[in-house]
């Protein structure tokens, strides 16, 4: 029986030889739209396979695993055409194992993006501004070009220095002069470079800044001149196909000769979707003004992991792979954005400097919109994703890192894990006698037990559990008592609560039990959906992962305490401070200290886009930060083991205790058990 592996799900199982694609999906609990019922007339099980060799899942990918294009899918003409490489889902049919991407567009339900932007004090000064100016026209026998006589004019109605001008925008300049006037506007970027010419007058320029997650794309469209966020937008990141965390995508491209390149194509893709999406948002949402087009961005901001900026450049990433880590540059790259394959003429590029061979453009953005470097107070700055990126300082100097926590927190790895989509878990409560949990759900407003819950959930019903509620779930099971310091979920309870059941030689936690909630209104069931030991381990490897990254800083600093923790990313502002503290995922702080600050990176991209002196504030700051490569620090395996404990194995978080109820520490658990059972 082949091996179907879908993206960016993750999900995977064997199916019978000969089952379309589209029954595989459905078997499998795969997230693929069809109306027509599979007879190939809608084409909205659209599908991406892709073929080659994946040592993650296990499998080798190839054209002859997939039945070939036949009549059906040659005669199909639907109001959605098949992409270039892309195959119904209904008529293809599984005969080996293959791994097979479903695109945002053939989802039924697709992610909830949840970044927000914070601009507080920021001062408006883009890098591109409009000049309307007159141009005099040549007299009969006139030896001045167009060009020259628009740099003439520049100079004289505004100062400027004689300037040059982009292949792009020169070609745009004899039809704006040829309008019934000869006034026109021109984009000029910093002070010396002309990017764009219309005709008349024309005071509206736009400019896009985006993070370039290794999971999701986040986008902002921006009039640069008013600073207004005229839309937002986000998408999964199509390599998600070609493996779920960083790593797997470099090895992807070790193992598959050319396979930068099919992610380069990807990602740019990707951004060019993006970027479309952002202007017909934005458009639609202004009905009574011009309309916004692609062709007309002015300036793109892109930050990024170094893995993405690499890939986003065209750069082959596999010296990433391995020590010392180089990263190509490290220095902010300018250029137009049509070199890199962006379908933006007149925009020019902006990517944010990167920090280190791990620490990216991404957290230089982050460390501009929070701004550590600005003030006394010791900061710990945390991104939470795939891998974490730290950094920990104030005005008198940084240090950052990066910490391989692993997709656990995103909910992979996690049985009933996914990630922050509709129907996902995302919060819960478990009461301290009867053991009973209470959720809440992407999606719905209400908890649980609230009246109008079942009716108040998205059409999906309950799917899954996603990474803010795993965090909050295993917090609870620990401040209930039902999981010891040492992470073990105690099988003695199994007497107390039918919660508890055992699972093979240990004992899981029922979630929710397959059928105890309604889906929605009209429908009965839902999947069983429980919190097993290996769940509660894979999130103790993650969290004590992030811990063991901010410790080796705090003693490169020599710091026993920070003042404030700030909880950057998707994920990380959806994490409960408290929760975080009872796990252990940071060190000891005061809880109201520990604040969730949004999606720090695309506030950085944002800021740079809409102010030429924070594009230069960064790249200062970025050359000063002290780079801390915890692979190769002797302490961080010592700080790990001891932060698989929860909260800790020897600190007992005082500043927490001090306004949460921790359980009893039993004498089995301790430093000396934890050591044991994590070298297991």
């Amino acid at each position: 029986m082949p091996t179907v592996v879908f993206t960016p799900s993750g999900r995977r199982g064997e199916v019978e030889a000969g089952c379309t694609v589209l029954d595989a999906a459905r078997t499998l609990g795969v997230d693929l739209d069809s109306v027509c019922g599979g007879r190939a007339i809608c084409g909205r099980c659209q599908v991406e396979p892709t073929f080659g060799e994946f040592s993650k899942h296990g499998i080798t990918s190839s054209p002859d695993h997939l039945t070939p294009v036949g009549p059906t899918e040659e005669a199909y003409h639907g109001r959605r055409r098949i992409e270039p490489g892309g195959r119904l889902g209904c008529t293809a049919k599984v005969l080996g194992d293959v791994l097979v991407d479903v695109p945002a567009a053939s989802q039924m339900h697709r992610p909830v993006i949840r970044k927000s932007v914070d601009l507080t004090g920021l001062i408006i000064d883009p890098i591109v501004h409009p000049y309307y100016v007159d141009v005099v026209a040549n007299d009969l026998g006139g030896d001045r070009s167009d060009l020259r006589l628009l740099t003439d004019a520049l100079t004289e109605q505004w100062g400027l220095p004689t300037l040059r001008i982009t292949p792009n925008a020169l070609r745009r300049l004899q039809p704006a002069l040829n309008h019934e006037g000869r006034d026109v506007t021109v984009a000029v970027h910093d002070g010396n470079l002309i990017t764009g010419v219309w005709p008349g007058f024309f005071d509206e320029l736009y400019g896009v800044a985006i993070d370039v997650g290794s999971t999701t794309v986040a986008g902002h469209l921006c009039d640069i001149a008013s600073g207004e966020i005229l839309a937002s937008a986000g998408l999964m990141n199509p390599q998600i196909r070609f493996g779920e965390d960083l790593m797997s995508r470099v090895s992807y491209v070790m193992m598959n000769p050319g396979g930068e390149v099919e992610l380069t194509q990807a990602i740019r893709g990707a951004l060019n979707d993006l970027i479309h999406e952002l202007c017909d948002q934005a458009t639609k949402a202004r009905p009574d003004e011009p309309v916004i087009r692609q062709s007309e961005i002015s300036d793109i901001v892109l930050v990024g992991n170094p893995i993405m900026h690499h890939l986003i450049l065209g750069i082959d990433p596999t010296p990433l792979g391995g020590a010392p880590f180089p990263l190509a540059t490290d220095l902010p790259f300018d250029s137009a954005a049509s070199d890199i394959g962006l379908a933006c003429p007149l925009a020019t590029l902006h990517m944010l400097p990167c920090i280190a061979g791990h620490v990216g453009a991404d957290t230089a953005g982050a460390v501009l919109a929070v701004g550590p470097h600005r003030g006394d107070e010791i900061v710990l700055l945390i991104d939470v994703g795939t891998n974490a990126e730290l950094v920990l300082g104030n005005r008198d100097g940084l240090l950052a890192a990066s910490s391989p926590t692993g997709p656990a927190f995103e909910g992979a790895q996690i049985s009933g894990g996914q990630r922050a989509t509709a129907g996902a878990i995302e919060r819960v409560r478990i009461d301290r006698e009867t053991f009973e949990p209470v959720l809440k759900v992407i999606g719905s407003d209400l908890w649980s037990n609230e009246p109008g819950f079942a009716e108040s959930l998205p059409e999906v019903g309950i799917t899954g559990i996603c990474g803010s509620g795993i965090i909050e779930v295993v917090g609870e099971l620990f401040l209930a008592g039902i999981i010891d310091t040492d992470g073990t979920i105690k099988g003695e309870y199994a007497d107390r609560t039918p919660r508890i059941v055992g699972d093979g030689r240990t004992f899981s936690y029922i979630l929710q039990a397959a059928g105890e909630r309604p889906k929605t209104t009209g429908e009965s069931s839902v999947p069983e959906l429980r919190i097993a030991q290996n769940d509660v381990r894979a999130i103790q490897l993650a969290k004590g992962a992030l811990y063991a990254g901010a410790r080796l800083l705090m003693d490169r600093a020599g710091l026993e305490s920070v003042d404030s923790v700030k909880l950057a990313g998707a994920f990380g502002s959806h994490i409960d401070p408290v929760y975080a503290l009872v796990l252990g995922m940071i060190p000891d702080c005061d809880p109201s200290k520990v604040i969730s600050v949004g999606n720090a990176a695309g506030s950085g991209a944002v800021r740079a886009l809409l102010s030429k002196a924070d594009r230069q504030e960064i790249a200062d700051v970025a050359r000063t930060i002290t780079k801390v490569e915890t692979a190769i620090e002797p302490r961080f395996q010592e700080h790990f083991v001891q932060a698989m404990g929860i909260p800790h194995s020897t600190d007992p978080y005082a500043r927490l205790a001090a306004v949460v109820t921790l359980p009893a520490r039993s004498e089995a658990s301790g430093p000396t058990r934890t050591r044991r059972r994590a070298r297991a």
